[in-house]
């Protein structure tokens, strides 16, 4: 298989260990990585993140092969692993990092996210409105080393305690 043919996608829906972990076993998907995006402080670690105050969400870098699997099931999946309608929040995190977020890497990505939403929106699905942000890709920063494919390291089943 070519690199060349493989595509980026970034999702942020809550704790991205738990994240990370659902797209990492997608048939497709070649990897993954964790990190920061969509802030405006450079090189945050986890720590700066976690304050508050850098802007940034905690996301999960995806590539993968469009020739398996679509940016439509990806965007699926993301929808359907966490809860759209929740503002800075995923279960028990709670902070802007944790918010609901779709960065998208060519207008291709951005047309297919926003109509996803739409869709989403009109389907009657959630009582609640729809709070997920849909920006441009900008600058992604790697986690630290020990919060890569974290749930496989553990042998944890999910990132809730």
């Amino acid at each position: 298989m070519h690199n060349k043919k493989l595509k980026k996608a970034t999702f942020g829906a809550g704790c991205f260990w738990g994240v990370e972990d659902i797209f990492r076993k997608l048939e497709g998907v070649m990897d993954t990585q964790v990190g920061y995006a969509g802030g405006d402080f450079d090189h945050p670690s986890y720590q700066d993140v976690c304050s508050g105050v850098t802007g940034h969400a905690e996301v999960v870098e995806v590539n993968y092969d469009p020739e398996i699997i679509s940016y439509n099931d990806l965007l699926d999946i993301f929808w359907n692993i966490h809860d759209p309608t929740t503002l800075n929040r995923q279960g028990p995190d709670i902070g802007t990092q944790y918010r609901s977020v779709i960065f998208y890497h060519n207008s291709k990505q951005e047309e297919l996210a926003l109509e996803s939403k739409k869709s989403l929106e009109a389907s009657g699905r959630y009582e609640r409105e729809i709070v997920t942000d849909i920006k441009p890709a900008g600058k992604f920063w790697r986690a630290e080393e020990y919060h890569q494919q974290y749930i496989e390291k553990t042998g944890r089943k999910s990132c809730r305690f």
